[in-house]
């Protein structure tokens, strides 16, 4: 599993197109939130859901097969039952990358993604790493600078 700091600074350094599968189009949903934060950071988000047309104004398509441009990461919201086949399609469109959210650990989709030479990552939040590894934990307030509790005078 890639958890050294180093891997995954280069993981989310050269992964710039993000195939989001599972990604919601309700905004309250951990999926829609990681993935807004990574467009907003710079990444392309490319939604993989059939329920929907659009999200976070890009096409969605019905799964991985259908995305007509390469993808740096698969990005999993799903169960961890729905994962080897994720994985084997992760590897079949050359993708660098399976990222398996909080939560969310699949030994034999990893084993897959793995044998295939694909980094891959279990049981992390891309948002949560990116943000802890390139310094974007102020966004929603947190790291706000204040080190003391007490309101500073007008």
């Amino acid at each position: 599993m890639a958890d050294d700091i180093s891997t995954l600074r280069r993981i989310l350094k050269h992964s710039r197109t993000l195939a989001v599968v599972g990604l919601s189009a309700e905004w309250h949903r951990p999926s829609y939130f990681a993935a807004k934060y990574m467009q907003a950071h710079g990444y392309r988000i490319v939604p993989v859901n059939p329920r929907y047309d659009s999200i976070l104004d890009e096409r969605c398509y019905a799964r991985l097969e259908d995305i007509p441009f390469a993808v740096d990461m698969v990005d999993v919201f799903r169960k961890p039952a729905d994962l080897p086949p994720i994985a084997t399609s992760a590897v079949a469109i050359g993708a660098k990358c399976l990222w398996q959210q909080l939560g969310v650990m699949n030994a034999e989709a990893d084993a897959i993604a793995r044998a295939a030479g694909l980094d891959s990552v279990m049981d992390r939040c891309v948002k949560i790493e990116h943000a802890r590894l390139f310094g974007g934990l102020n966004w929603v307030g947190v790291n706000t600078g204040v080190i003391s509790a007490r309101r500073p005078l007008p």
